[in-house]
């Protein structure tokens, strides 16, 4: 895990942004109050070939609304088994109101991508 004494800075765009879904899946309620909005220049959304969620593929001039997060171990754990095997934790550079900011997305192989 990519991961500091304050946790890990996820760019979240899709499914985890539902704070049910992001309680539920993480085991921390209230979570989702902590989720800042940010932009991910460079990619588009997109569906994952044979499901309903979502992964990102790059793509010049797409901006992709989102949201980051900062997780403690415990809940990165529960989020990335949620995840699951068809997404890689990549790096990214999403924008915020106070300027770019390193982060982690789960994006899945492009050849995924439906």
């Amino acid at each position: 895990m990519p991961a500091t004494d304050r946790g890990v800075l996820l760019f979240l765009y899709g499914s985890l942004l539902d704070p049910k879904v992001l309680a539920r899946q993480s085991g921390e309620h209230g979570l989702a109050r902590r989720l800042r909005p940010a932009s991910l220049a460079g990619y588009a959304r997109c569906p994952l070939r044979g499901t309903r969620y979502p992964t990102l593929v790059p793509h010049p001039g797409a901006m992709t609304e989102g949201a980051l997060l900062r997780a403690g171990p415990a809940a990165f754990r529960r989020l990335a088994a949620y995840e699951g095997a068809e997404y890689r934790l990549t790096p990214v550079r999403p924008m915020t109101p106070r300027g770019p900011v390193r982060a982690r997305a789960w994006i899945a192989p492009r050849w995924r991508a439906g």
